[in-house]
């Protein structure tokens, strides 16, 4: 161990304003170490020492996934690393945040964190005061803000899903209200059916006949807007011809359901001619029923499934965390940001088939594709290509958010991830966004989210492992 000198830790910008009996009261408590190259300590270890470099080069790094990722490097005399935040006490974890070893024989001045808590406490009383309130009370804001983000996602993520919602649901009400219309005139298309001069073999064959058409309606092909106008004008032409008034009306309803002028030939030769056009009007109606049945069908079909989206997104009947299919959540979060996403902006989906599912919190990860989707629409300005890719890559899933907006700038790009900041106007952006989803990824999943931008080619990627143990023992406010 070598020995202390007040004059050379007076050189120090931490310690140059400290008096004669301060800096000896320091070399009495602390100590001069020469530290050979290797690790000096390890993230996550309890926090016993505080360092300052005297001389030498250190490098400190944090764990990411399965990499230890740089940090600094620097042989800059005066820097310090280690138990920093001592004089907090046990308000929080005393733990090393951050890895540090040293690449060349290194001296530091070392100091025992009690006695570091101690000095400062004792030294800088109105210091720690502020200290504490910048910690704590930052900590809490961020919390604050932190919800205030959640919630204006909701409320956002809300407002698209009622209007996703509304659109089926009129649809549902609509075909309702007319399927009532038509089975009401089915009803006294029927009574004058049974009360006409009709033969019991006319009835059996209108029966066949509506049968027939009922199946044919549920193999009906879409058929494009110019080939449905050329079928329904020879319809019209086959009524016209066979002098049934209101052709016009009666086509289009025929042309939906798949039927033709041959298939009504069909009917022509099976129904006497007196009844025809009874029979193509009783047939009307029931084309027309089973359309509606089946708008009715594609309506409610449509609502199941974003109520399942919303499930799936919101992971209420499901555990916190599990092992999942990451392309479920990610279209679950496209379904339900489907309306916020809009029309200009075209969505392309590039997945990896062959990706196992991989344990997770999928309620953090569906919030993480939601933060990183939001910007990109934010960032083409409602218009562009947003492109969803995935695949494996050294025992990671990727998740890559690509756009064609007009990128992040250089002097920007190293801050995007920093609390509260933002590029957006007042009012329309907290700044927490990007900082919870780093957040989410690194320090609850153990993964890594980077950037890659220039202009119309912004590449936000999360990188997450395979397979990991739970982390859900990890620190609550790093979840946050």
């Amino acid at each position: 161990m070598d020995t202390c000198d007040p004059d050379e830790l007076r050189t120090l910008f931490l310690f140059e304003k400290l008096s004669p009996e301060q800096l000896a009261e320091l070399c009495r408590i602390g100590r001069v170490e020469t530290i050979e190259p290797g690790p000096v300590f390890a993230e996550g270890d309890p926090a016993t020492c505080f360092y300052v470099l005297l001389d030498g080069a250190l490098v400190t790094s944090r764990r990411v996934g399965n990499d230890d990722v740089e940090v600094a490097r620097t042989s800059q005399r005066g820097v310090y690393s280690g138990a920093f935040q001592a004089y907090l006490g046990d308000r929080v974890p005393q733990r090393y945040t951050n890895s540090m070893r040293v690449t060349a024989p290194s001296r530091f001045f070392v100091l025992a964190a009690d006695d570091f808590s101690r000095i400062v406490t004792e030294w800088f009383p109105m210091a720690v005061h502020l200290l504490e309130g910048l910690f704590f009370g930052n900590k809490s804001f961020q919390q604050v803000v932190s919800q205030r983000e959640r919630l204006l996602a909701l409320g956002s993520l809300s407002a698209g899903l009622t209007h996703e919602l509304n659109n089926p649901a009129a649809a549902a009400l609509r075909a309702t209200a007319s399927l009532r219309e038509r089975v009401a005139g089915m009803r006294h298309k029927l009574k004058i059916l049974a009360g006409g001069p009709y033969r019991q073999a006319d009835l059996d064959t209108l029966v066949s006949v509506q049968e027939r058409a009922a199946e044919r309606v549920a193999k009906a092909e879409q058929l494009s807007p110019m080939d449905a106008s050329d079928r329904e004008d020879a319809i019209a032409d086959w009524m016209d011809a066979h002098d049934i008034a209101g052709g016009w009306d009666l086509a289009p309803a025929f042309v939906q359901a798949g039927l033709d002028e041959e298939w009504l030939d069909q009917v022509a030769a099976a129904v006497d001619g007196a009844v025809l056009e009874s029979a193509v009007r009783w047939l009307n109606y029931t084309v027309e029923t089973e359309l509606l049945m089946n708008e009715i069908e594609d309506s409610t079909t449509r609502i199941s499934g974003l109520v399942d989206a919303a499930r799936q997104y919101s992971q209420l009947d499901r555990a916190p965390y599990q092992v999942v299919d990451v392309h479920e959540l990610l279209d679950s979060t496209l379904q339900m940001l489907a309306g916020k996403i809009g029309a200009k902006v075209r969505v392309v989906k590039e997945f990896d088939p062959a990706l196992p599912p991989i344990p997770a919190y999928p309620g953090e990860l569906n919030q993480v594709w939601t933060n990183l989707v939001d910007n990109a629409v934010a960032a083409m300005d409602g218009e562009g290509t947003l492109t969803v890719r995935t695949w494996r890559e050294h025992g990671n899933l990727v998740v890559e958010f690509r756009d064609t907006g007009p990128g992040i700038p250089p002097e920007i790009r190293q801050r995007i991830f920093e609390p509260f900041f933002t590029t957006k106007p007042v009012g329309q952006g907290t700044g927490l966004g990007l900082d919870i989803s780093w957040r989410i990824v690194v320090n609850k999943h153990h993964g890594d989210l980077t950037v890659e931008s220039e202009p119309g080619d912004t590449r936000f990627r999360v990188c997450l492992p395979l397979s990991t143990s739970e982390t859900g023992q990890d620190s609550e406010e790093e979840a946050v």
